[in-house]
């Protein structure tokens, strides 16, 4: 088993530790950086405390939850060699590891329930990169 990586904001906290205590059941180790309570805090905080272990190679996946995963998405997809994708169904989550090579899953707690969010988690962690042609791709994300 790979170690992951696990942040949220107060919109994510309570998705956040059902994914930990998922994860921690099929035997992953996980890092969880918070937030550690439903208190208001800003989420580009943690949203960029992830993205730099993911950009500078601590971890080679992450999982990222706010409200609706989007604003996470768009502040860790700033980092160079993070490829952050907000996941609402299984077939976006196994596309982005196969054809976009996401290493940092990002999930809405507002908009995606308990049961699909674990399985997006778990299609997502099991889906291999095709590589290919879409690792010619993959490699235009940074130019």
């Amino acid at each position: 088993m790979e170690n992951l990586i696990i942040g949220c904001d107060h919109g994510g906290f309570n998705l956040k530790n059902k994914i930990i205590e998922h994860l921690k059941e099929k035997r992953y180790t996980v890092e969880d950086i918070g937030t550690y309570s439903t208190e208001s805090c800003d989420y580009p905080i943690i949203a960029k405390k992830l993205a730099q272990k993911i950009s500078d190679g601590v971890y080679n996946k992450g999982i990222l939850v706010c409200g609706t995963g989007l604003g996470m998405s768009i502040v860790a997809n700033k980092f160079k060699g993070v490829r952050a994708v907000t996941c609402t169904d299984t077939c976006s989550a196994r596309m982005s590891r196969s054809h976009n090579d996401a290493n940092v899953l990002c999930l809405g707690e507002r908009i995606t329930g308990e049961y699909l969010a674990l399985d997006i988690v778990d299609i997502w962690l099991s889906s291999e990169f095709s590589g290919g042609r879409h690792q010619r791709r993959v490699d235009m994300f940074e130019n």
